[in-house]
Order: C-alpha cells, then structure tokens, then sequence
C-alpha cells in the first residue's frame, strides 16, 4: 500500500481515506487476518472431517493467512468497513447427510468467530484475576482496551454478518438447505441483482443505518452476556 492520503480536514482534524483510524490499522489487519484465517479454515476442515477433501486438495485446510486471504476484499474491508476472504470449495454430494452437513460446515465459520471472541475474552479475564495486569503501565493498559475492543467488534460482526439469510453469506446456505427447488433456481438467477442490492444497502449510508447497522448493535448484548457468563466463573 502507497502513502496514506488524507481528505480535507473536518472539524480541524485530517479524514482518513480509511475507514479505519490510522494509527489504528495494524492492529486491525492482524485482527481481520486471524479471524478471516479462522472462519474458512473452519469451513473447510469441517468439510474436509464430513467426507469432502475438496478444499484440502486446494489446500485450504490450513491457519496460513495467504491461503485464505482475498487482496480486493482486504483492502475493501479497510477501506470501506465491509471485505471478503476467498470462498472454500464445497462439493455436498460427498457427504453422507447433504442437509445436515451442509448446514454445519456453513455454521462453522460464524461460529469460529464467536468462539474467537469468547476465547480471547475468557483469557482476558483470566488474567486479570491472576491480576497480571496490577503492575501494568497506562500504556500499556490503553492499548490492550483498544486491542480488545475491535478484536470483540470484528469477530462479532463477523459472526452476525455472515448470518444474514442473503447470497452468498453463510446464513443464505443455511436457510438455501430448506428452501424448494424451485425458489432455489429463482434466486440463482436473480444472484447478481441481490448482490447488487445488498452491495448498495451497505454503502449507502442511510440504507446501512436502518438496516446493517442495527444488526451490528446486536454485538453489544452478546458481548454483555459472555462477561456475565465470566464474572460467574471469575
């Protein structure tokens, strides 16, 4: 990536072409490289324990980020708040129970994410009780809050994201599982033009704001309810 442009300045502060701040983006692609890393490799590992190797001949059965990362969709998510990683390859005929299989190797990159965030907020909380961070400097204490808030807010938006019954998200294969041949063929064909539609609901601000962005508040409750699962514990 070349130098950071900036736009005018607003409110005496420069604005970021980024969606992100600036001094903020290292933290946030080493994020999204894990969690985008964790939800195909679930996918795909998932496929390839039901019975379809599809994606481990293609080697996509791995935590290397460079097998799973989508450079378009990488810079998109920087830049514009919404990205991709490159799709595993599924093939359901060789499962035993298309359906169901189907279904939860579908689930398994969601979920990836959520056990993300409750994993890495867990050992936050185990920390603390061990009271590692006591002695710590305000520093030190500043970035580990930042490190933990867009660790939390990009896998839980990821989590939700994928979830919405629209394609090519994850929760459209899901619900694509029960729906009827018929409507199936419908939507394929009308494929391009959903897209379309759903590229513009999330670039348009007032579109995002009554749609994508009330899902993304749901983060706060789940986020809320795993702290009171580990204040139980701890």
């Amino acid at each position: 990536m070349g130098g950071v442009r900036r736009r005018k300045t607003e409110g005496g502060r420069p604005v970021s072409f980024f969606w992100f701040p600036i001094e903020h983006l290292p933290v946030i692609i080493l994020i999204m490289l894990i969690a985008f890393t964790v939800h195909e490799f679930a996918h795909a590992w998932t496929a390839w324990k039901f019975g379809d190797d599809t994606a481990y001949r293609e080697g996509r059965v791995t935590l290397n980020p460079l097998a799973h990362l989508d450079w378009i969709g990488m810079l998109f998510l920087v830049l514009a708040g919404f990205g991709w990683a490159k799709p595993v390859p599924v093939r359901r005929s060789r499962f035993k129970n298309p359906r169901l299989m189907s279904i939860l190797v579908t689930a398994a990159g969601p979920l990836s994410n959520l056990l993300l965030a409750f994993v890495f907020l867990f050992l936050i909380h185990l920390l603390s009780a061990l009271n590692v961070f006591d002695h710590a400097s305000i520093d030190f204490l500043n970035n580990l809050v930042t490190f933990v808030n867009y660790w939390m807010a990009i896998n839980l938006a990821l989590f939700i994201f994928n979830l919405i019954p629209i394609p090519p998200l994850d929760g459209y294969r899901i619900v694509e599982e029960f729906l009827p041949i018929r409507t199936r063929i419908k939507i394929q064909e009308m494929g391009q033009w959903i897209t379309f539609a759903f590229l513009l609901i999330i670039f348009i601000p007032p579109l995002r704001a009554v749609t994508i962005s009330p899902l993304m508040s749901l983060r706060g409750p789940i986020w809320d309810g795993m702290n009171n699962i580990l204040n139980l514990i701890f």
